[in-house]
Order: C-alpha cells, then structure tokens, then sequence
C-alpha cells in the first residue's frame, strides 16, 4: 500500500482535532462511578462530572452563547470553576477566569476587553461583582451560583464539535504590575498536549488525589483541570491555600499532588501542623513561580513533600520547563541534592528544547556561568495576546517567545534561572543577580522568605536592598543578617539595608517586587556615597 494512499484515504479515519474536553468524556466512560470531584461537602463521580460539563454547555447555548463568545467566572477553587473548564468550551465558547483578588475596576477593565457576554459569580465574590459591573450598559448576562444548580437540572446537555484544534480555548490575563493586563491565548491543541505532559510529570494515575492549593484562575492552573481528569484522578478543590487546611488534607484525605509557590511552601513548612507527613509515599509537589530557595526544599523533604521545581509563564500553558530528577543523583551529599531540585530543569516531553542566547541573540555556551534570556517555542506556547498585535510582535525573536528571564544552561542541559531581567542589579558594572542574594538570606536559620531589588546610588548606579520575614518568634537584627550574606558573597552582593517586614504578595503566591522597589525607593538617600 503506497504512502499516497495512506495519507489520502486514510486521514479522516486517522485524525481527531485535539481538546482536552475529551479527557473527561473518556474518563465518564472509564471512571464513571469513581469518585472525581471533591468541593466542600460534595461530591461527584466522574459520570456525574461529565453530565454536569455537558449540562453547564446548555444552559450557556440556552442564554444566547454562540462558538467564539467568551464567557467569564469569578469563582474560587470550587467544583463551579473546575466544570467551567469543561462546559464552557462545550458551548464552543472561550472560558476567561478571573482573578478573584483583583480589584473591581480591574475585572470590569478584563470583562470589556475580552467582551465576556456572560459572568459566572460565586456568592462569596456578589459584592465585587456588583461593583465591577456598576453602571454598565448593556447589563452583562450573569449567572449566580444561587441559581447555578437550578439552572443546571433544567438544562439539556449540549456539545459544539472542536473544528480547528489551534482554535481560542481561554484567554488568561496576566497580573498587569507593569500595566494594562494582557489576554493570553491559548488553543485547544496546546491545552490538551501540555495536560499530558502534566500527567506524565507528575506521576498522576487513577489512586491519585489532587489538592487544589494552586488557583484554577491561574494559567488555567497550569493545565490541571484537565491532567487530572486524563489520569482519572480525584480533584480536591480547596478555595484558599490555608495551611492547616493542607496538612489537614494530606493526612486525613489521602492528598498525593499539589502545586505551590514557594512562598506557600514557606508558610506550610513554618506552620505549627507541620511534621513528617503521614503517608506511605512523600506527597509529590510542583513549585513555580520563583526559584525555590535550597534550605526551603531540605526542610520539605525533611516534612514528608518531595518537590519537582518548574519554570514556565502565562504564555507557556504554564510549566514549559521541568527539573527531571535523575536518579543517579540520589547518592549525592543532601547541599549538592538541594542545589540540583533548585535549577529550574529541561524543556517538558512536548516542548522544543529551550535555548538562552546573549545580546547578541546568539546561544551562550552551556557553562553554568553565561547569562542570557531564555528562549521557548512549541505547541505550548500561547497563539499570542489578545487585541494587541504589538505586544505579540514584541514577545518574538527570530519565532522564538522571549522569556524576559536571565538564566543560565548547565553543561548537562539543564536551565537555572537567576533573575528576570528587569530584576538584575547592576552595581559599578557588576550585575547581581537577586535570586543569588536571596537564596544566601533564606539559608540563615531564622528567615522565612526574602526578596531583593535594586535601589539607585550615586557611585555604584545600583545597590541591593532586601526586604526579610523572620520566622515566628524569631530575634534576628539587620546587621547579623547583613553580616550573614557577606561570609557567603563577594561584599558588593551583599544588601546595604534589610527591612524586616511582611512581603507583598500575587495572588498566586509571586512577591511583588514592583511594590518593593517602589518602597525602597525612598531609601535613596540614606544608603550614603561610597
């Protein structure tokens, strides 16, 4: 049979556009009575789970939604959030979940530019809402989770057929600290490929359960909406990341897999519940966000959480980049171990391998010293920002989505971030790197979390400044922790000022280093001449 025959007789037989819509109708036929959706006192089995996606479908379909509309929800991590996943691109809409800590002219600015015709509200989140949609015309079709139930039993079940698998899934906007926020694109194809490689990473299978501590808002959760249900796990949804609330679910539930900040991670390892978990196996956690600091990921290890670090964006689906454990490395002195969890890793099983390339745009060498921007592209990155060309055209080079992330690669292969470029401090020619600086500050006993920024100087152009949280009941001075740093660095990375205080956070966890150099601006003046 000739390879012309093949591919022009067998193609429809051999094709199926890709959605992730249909990990749950396979897991509805596999896992029908199997239990899948965990969300306060309620529970549903993945039959229930399918039924209810498509039933969410038609009340959309039966409310004017047509293929393309977009369709918002400001909801928490509850089942309602999770089933928009599924119902809302089974009404051939675009799913847009909102941030529930922005503020309301924020959400009004992202329900006009994304012109969601429908708003899915949590009772929690009516008043915001309210406020959000004051005073517009024409009103915005909204649904309340009073009468989501109601609407839901008296609905048909209804499914609108992917036709283009490159077609707009969602649209994630990013926090907006610099400015406007912008409406990532992402397409079924890449949605359904990165929730495999989820899976895979992971190690989700059938008697996994999974804690909603990330927010599903969020980069669509990194894509475990629908990991989970590819594996045919339970989802645990948990509608804020409290930590006595997840120690709780990993020792009475059966919690296998979380993903997590390393600020949250702070909080869960700094708790008063925090000790050896217990479980047959270390509960396997994803850490994102920011690089997590060594002597963090020793005291999760000591509690029972084996971490996977990743790095990825908005607008990579989430986790682009995975740091693979080799199991060689298990032999290694515990500092070298932790030093290795902390490199941000390799591109995931369906990405293209990532390059870090200099100035120049030429790749630096693999040495483990040589800084450049690190460079992605594949199926997982987004089609572009929605309604603005030129910040799509600025975020290319040479098709290549530019990261804005300084990193360096390993001569094994593997990436290690060391700042976001706008977050390298140049000081008297020297960049330092603050991810360096903070990772030497939280490795003192009584540091919780620290984050470092640059301050203008009249010599140096730019000297560090690092803001500290001690950990409970600790007594530790600025000048004992600046003393710290220098034993560990050269003394120009060292900060010239600590400021002990709370640190500004995302809503996912990401400090807010906007809002710090903002503050220590004003610190200026007092960091003397020399």
């Amino acid at each position: 049979m000739s390879g012309e025959f093949i591919g022009e007789r067998a193609g429809p037989m051999a094709f199926r556009e890709l959605t992730p819509v249909t990990f749950l109708e396979r897991a509805a036929a596999v896992f029908a009575a199997r239990p899948a959706v965990r969300s306060g006192d309620r529970l549903f089995t993945y039959a229930e789970f399918w039924d209810r996606a498509q039933r969410l479908a038609g009340v959309l379909a039966a409310r004017g939604v047509s293929p393309g509309d977009r369709v918002a929800v400001l909801a928490p991590n509850t089942h309602v959030l999770l089933e928009a996943h599924y119902g809302v691109p089974l009404a051939g809409a675009v799913l847009v979940a909102l941030n529930t800590r922005l503020a309301p002219q924020e959400i009004r600015y992202i329900l006009e530019h994304s012109g969601a015709s429908v708003l899915i509200v949590d009772a929690s989140l009516d008043a915001v809402a309210d406020e959000a949609l004051a005073g517009e015309h024409p009103p915005l079709d909204r649904i309340g989770t009073g009468d989501y139930e109601r609407l839901l039993s008296e609905a048909e079940p209804h499914r609108v057929p992917v036709t283009d698998e490159r077609s707009l899934l969602s649209i994630n906007y990013t926090s907006g600290t610099t400015g406007r926020p912008k409406g990532v694109m992402y397409h079924h194809r890449g949605a359904y490929l990165q929730a495999l490689a989820m899976a895979l990473h992971a190690g989700l299978t059938p008697e996994s359960t999974y804690l909603w501590t990330l927010p599903m808002f969020h980069t669509n959760g990194w894509c475990f909406p629908w990991a989970v249900t590819a594996a045919g796990a339970v989802h645990r949804c948990l509608p804020k990341p409290d930590p006595a609330e997840i120690w709780k679910a990993i020792r009475e539930e059966g919690v296998t897999h979380f993903c997590a900040a390393p600020t949250v991670l702070a909080m869960l390892a700094d708790h008063p519940d925090a000790g050896p978990a217990t479980t047959e196996r270390p509960v396997k956690v994803f850490a994102g966000g920011a690089p997590p600091w060594p002597s963090l990921l020793r005291r999760m290890t000591a509690l029972g959480i084996d971490i996977q670090h990743l790095y990825g964006l908005t607008e990579t689906f989430g986790p682009a980049v995975v740091s693979i454990w080799q199991p060689e490395w298990n032999t290694l002195p515990e500092e070298e171990r932790a030093a290795l969890m902390a490199r941000q890793g390799v591109a995931n099983v369906i990405a293209e391998p990532l390059r870090v390339v200099g100035p120049d745009g030429r790749d630096v060498p693999a040495d483990g010293t040589s800084m450049g921007e690190i460079l992605l592209r594949g199926n997982d990155v987004m089609l572009g920002y929605y309604r603005d060309e030129a910040a799509t055209l600025a975020a290319a080079h040479d098709d290549w989505f530019r990261t804005g992330d300084v990193g360096v690669l390993h001569p094994d292969g593997y990436v290690e971030i060391r700042d976001r470029i706008k977050d390298v401090i140049i000081s008297g020619g020297e960049n330092i790197a603050s991810v360096e600086v903070e990772a030497a500050l939280t490795a003192h006993p009584d540091v919780l979390e620290a984050a470092v920024v640059g301050v203008r100087h009249p010599k140096w152009q730019e000297v560090p400044v690092a803001y500290v949280t001690p950990r409970a009941g600790a007594d530790v001075t600025e000048a004992e922790l600046i003393a710290f740093v220098r034993d560990r660095l050269a003394h120009f990375k060292a900060p010239r000022r600590i400021v002990l205080a709370d640190l500004p956070k995302t809503s996912t966890g990401k400090i807010q280093k906007n809002m710090l150099r903002e503050r220590a601006s004003s610190l200026a003046d007092d960091l003397g001449e020399s």
